[in-house]
C-alpha cells in the first residue's frame, strides 16, 4: 500500500476504536478519575499525528534497521528535551552514551546508499523526535486525556492522509493488517506507552522502547528476508551498548535506594 492510504486506513480503525473506548468510559465517568485536553491536549494530538506520518513514511522508503536505529536513540532525545524543558537532571554518562549513540546513528547513516533511503532516515528522525515530545509532554501535563489525544491525533492524520489516499477498498489482506495495525499497535500499545511515561523518568521510558529496536529487524528478516547490511548492524550494535550502559547506572540508583 502506499504512505498515505496506510496511513488513512489505520488512523480510520485507530479513531473507531478509541471512539468505542471512549463512549463507554464516559458512561462510568462518575468512577474515573478527572483528565482534561485542552491546549496540552491538541498540541500532544498534533505531534502525535506527524509522528505517526513520518513512521509509516520510514518504514516504506528505508530498511526496518536503518528506522530502528535512529529510534534507539529516543532516551537520549527524550532526555534532553525534559532537560531543556522540565529542568531535569542529566549527568556526564548521558552525555558520553549519548554521543557514542549518534556515532552509531552516524555510522548506520552512512550505508544508505539511496535519495529514498534518505528521505526514509530523516522520516524517521521526525518520528524520533516526535516520540520523545509526546513522552516529555506526557510526564509535563500528567491530567491531560491521554485516551482523547491519542483519538483526536488518529483523526487528525485520517484527515491529513484523506486528500492523497487511493478511492478503492484495499484488499481484504491489507485490510485486516490495517485494523490491526490501527486497534493494537496505535491504539492499545500507545495508550499503555505514555500512561507509564508518567510514573518513570524520560530515559527509562526510551529504555524499554529499545525491545522495537531489537525485534523489528528480526521479525522483517525472519518473515520477509530483509538482511541487514554490516555498517547498520555495526551503528545499531554501537546505539544499542550506549543505551545499556546509560540505563545501567539508573539501575544501580533504583536498587540503592
Amino acid at each position: 500500500m502506499d504512505v498515505w492510504s496506510m496511513a488513512g486506513w489505520r488512523s480510520g480503525f485507530s479513531f473507531l476504536t478509541l471512539g468505542i473506548f471512549l463512549l463507554i468510559r464516559h458512561g462510568r465517568a462518575s468512577k474515573a478519575p478527572k483528565l482534561v485536553y485542552g491546549l496540552p491536549g491538541m498540541a500532544a494530538s498534533a505531534v502525535s499525528a506527524l509522528t505517526a506520518l513520518s513512521y509509516i513514511a520510514s518504514l516504506q522508503w528505508t530498511t526496518v534497521a536503518n528506522v530502528m536505529t535512529v529510534y534507539a536513540t529516543l532516551p537520549f532525545v527524550s532526555t534532553g528535551i525534559a532537560f531543556v524543558w522540565l529542568r531535569d537532571r542529566v549527568t556526564y554518562r548521558f552525555f558520553i552514551a549519548g554521543f557514542a549513540a549518534f556515532v552509531g546513528v552516524a555510522i548506520s547513516v552512512g550505508a544508505a546508499i539511496s535519495a529514498q533511503d534518505g528521505a526514509g532516515i530523516v522520516a524517521a528522525i521526525a518520528m524520533t523526535v516526535g516520540c520523545a515530545i509526546q513522552i516529555v509532554l506526557a510526564k509535563r501535563f500528567p491530567s491531560v486525556d491521554t485516551t482523547m489525544m491519542i483519538a483526536f491525533a488518529a483523526l487528525a492524520c485520517l484527515c491529513i492522509a484523506l486528500p492523497f489516499m487511493q478511492f478503492s477498498l484495499p484488499a481484504p489482506r491489507q485490510l485486516l493488517a490495517c485494523a490491526l495495525y490501527g486497534v493494537f499497535t496505535t491504539g492499545i500499545g500507545y495508550i499503555l506507552l505514555l500512561l507509564g511515561s508518567r510514573h518513570i523518568g524520560s530515559g527509562e521510558v526510551g529504555l524499554l522502547s529499545m525491545l522495537d529496536v531489537v525485534l523489528g529487524p528480526a521479525w522483517v528478516w525472519l518473515f520477509y528476508g530483509e538482511e541487514i547490511a554490516p555498517p547498520v548492524l555495526i551503528g545499531g550494535g554501537i546505539v544499542l551498548a550506549a543505551v545499556l550502559w546509560y540505563a545501567s547506572s539508573g539501575r544501580r540508583m533504583t536498587a540503592a535506594a
